[in-house]
């Protein structure tokens, strides 16, 4: 075998282990497979034209989506959580409404690990430490990464441009 010809195969093989990866690694923010037909197709679709608006930092077009999403499903954690974000994300007098949302994700999906940071975060600017360590506990056992944010966020130190992370403050 030449000597590059095995750091090709390496990297020929991380590539194929990568595309072959569980969805553990995904985000819970990307988009969700559309089954075909009924309420659950219409709304996945809905979420995943959500998911876009909401990258492209459009929180209002996207809580509308994620909105539509419920109403065809109300059982989409990852649609509770995402509305919960985008309505977070709209200022703080959402606040109190984006709560529920993140807490019905939780129910749904006990470990989706994105809902507890967001939650994190959202009890941070209200002030609310306590319940604000105990989601970077639970973080702590399914994302330590994730984790390290949200305590870096809890002490006041965080910022995540991309994430939307930053406490904001108003």
């Amino acid at each position: 075998m030449r000597a590059g010809a095995g750091a090709r195969a390496v990297a020929l093989w991380a590539i194929a282990l990568v595309a072959c990866a569980p969805a553990v690694w995904a985000v819970e923010s990307d988009p969700l497979p559309v089954p075909k037909g009924g309420a659950r197709e219409r709304a996945v679709t809905a979420y995943n034209e959500g998911v876009k608006l909401m990258v492209d930092k459009r929180y209002a077009a996207a809580q509308q989506k994620f909105e539509e999403a419920l109403a065809a499903d109300e059982k989409l954690a990852e649609a509770h959580n995402n509305l919960a974000f985008s309505l977070r994300m709209q200022g703080a007098v959402n606040r109190e409404r984006a709560l529920p949302h993140y807490t019905r994700a939780l129910e749904l999906k006990p470990d989706l690990a994105r809902a507890y940071m967001y939650r994190g975060v959202l009890f941070t600017q209200m002030g609310d430490l306590a319940r604000a360590q105990a989601d970077h506990a639970r973080l702590r056992t399914l994302d330590p990464q994730l984790a390290a944010r949200l305590e870096r966020i809890m002490a006041g130190d965080g910022r995540d441009e991309y994430d939307g992370l930053t406490p904001q403050y108003d």
